[in-house]
């Protein structure tokens, strides 16, 4: 049988952040409003302490863990950590919102780890591709067209099975900034999107989706 969601099912989310939280502060706004339904924040896990997104999450009240990959012996360490502070939380789907470390995700979460990448992937993504820099680049290649895409994670950076995309213009006049802000109003209405569908169907739905 499915594994679905009732009013009583709630999906309990970890997010992980590293700057301005921007994915988390979205999330907390959807489900505050009830856009975003059946899901609950159970924990937050930054890879930063002095960051914007740390503010949001103390202010929303959600439960929040510092993982600084600094005070760990190695990336193993490290992936540990933040794993264990998910399973404390009874984690059910990690979302990744503009999280920036690497970290290795152990079998119990394979599958259920949602990262979204400001580009149309398999474009324009790989290690050091984020922010400005992704949309710089789309901008020299001379796209047409740019978007978001949301994948299940594996332990390649911007790597694993696509779930969705939405597409944005490319407009003659864009730079960097303004495209960014076409393609981050997009993120914002796919992400939830795909995480509700989630919460609707439970976590066989998001990998169904992905099988070949």
């Amino acid at each position: 049988m499915p594994e679905s969601n009732t009013a009583r099912d709630v999906l309990a989310l970890g997010v992980l952040i590293s700057g301005g939280g921007t994915t988390l502060e979205n999330l907390i706004s959807r489900i505050a409003d009830g856009r975003l339904r059946g899901v609950q924040i159970r924990q937050v896990v930054s890879s930063r302490g002095a960051v914007r997104g740390v503010e949001i999450a103390r202010r929303a009240g959600l439960p929040l863990e510092i993982v600084r990959k600094k005070d760990h012996s190695d990336e193993r360490a490290f992936s540990a950590a933040i794993v264990a502070a998910l399973e404390r939380a009874g984690v059910k789907l990690v979302v990744m919102g503009g999280f920036l470390c690497y970290w290795h995700i152990p079998r119990r979460y394979q599958g259920r780890v949602l990262n979204i990448h400001p580009a149309l992937l398999p474009a324009f993504g790989g290690e050091g591709m984020y922010g400005l820099r992704v949309h710089e680049a789309v901008l020299a290649s001379g796209a047409t067209e740019s978007g978001c895409t949301v994948h299940v994670a594996d332990d390649q950076y911007d790597h694993g099975p696509i779930v969705a995309q939405r597409r944005v213009p490319v407009l003659p006049d864009d730079t960097p900034e303004s495209l960014a802000a076409r393609v981050g109003a997009a993120e914002r209405e796919l992400y939830p999107h795909v995480i509700q569908q989630v919460a609707d169907h439970g976590v066989e739905w998001l990998q169904q989706q992905v099988q070949v």
